[in-house]
């Protein structure tokens, strides 16, 4: 769960420009092991902002090194808030998906949230 979060983090922070913070992690469901030996690929993106929160979502899969073969392990949303150096929220930018595959990615997750 910590890479999730780190990874997750990342994301956001780089969509910010700012410091961010878990602020909560949703249905975080591990469907499969990622077992020992095993590479983990991981996948994060910004899918919706507020006016101080940004909220990404995650996926992650199991690889056997030997064969390539991969199997989704975990989905999850997390949402994080930005802060600044006094721990206090700041803005973020506002979200514009410009893309195709951008939208499908967004309305993937809304649909799984509702």
């Amino acid at each position: 769960m910590k890479w999730l979060d780190e990874v997750s983090a990342m994301s956001a922070m780089r969509f910010a420009g700012e410091t961010c913070v878990t602020a909560r992690v949703n249905e975080l469901d591990f469907e499969r092991p990622i077992r020992i030996g095993d590479t983990a690929l991981v996948e994060a993106y910004v899918y919706d902002a507020g006016r101080t929160s940004v909220h990404v979502a995650l996926r992650a899969w199991r690889e056997e090194p030997r064969s390539g073969e991969t199997e989704k392990t975990t989905e999850s949303t997390f949402t994080f808030v930005a802060i600044d150096e006094n721990g206090e929220t700041v803005p973020v930018p506002d979200l514009s998906v410009e893309t195709e595959k951008g939208e499908r990615l967004r309305d993937r997750v809304h649909e799984i949230e509702n």
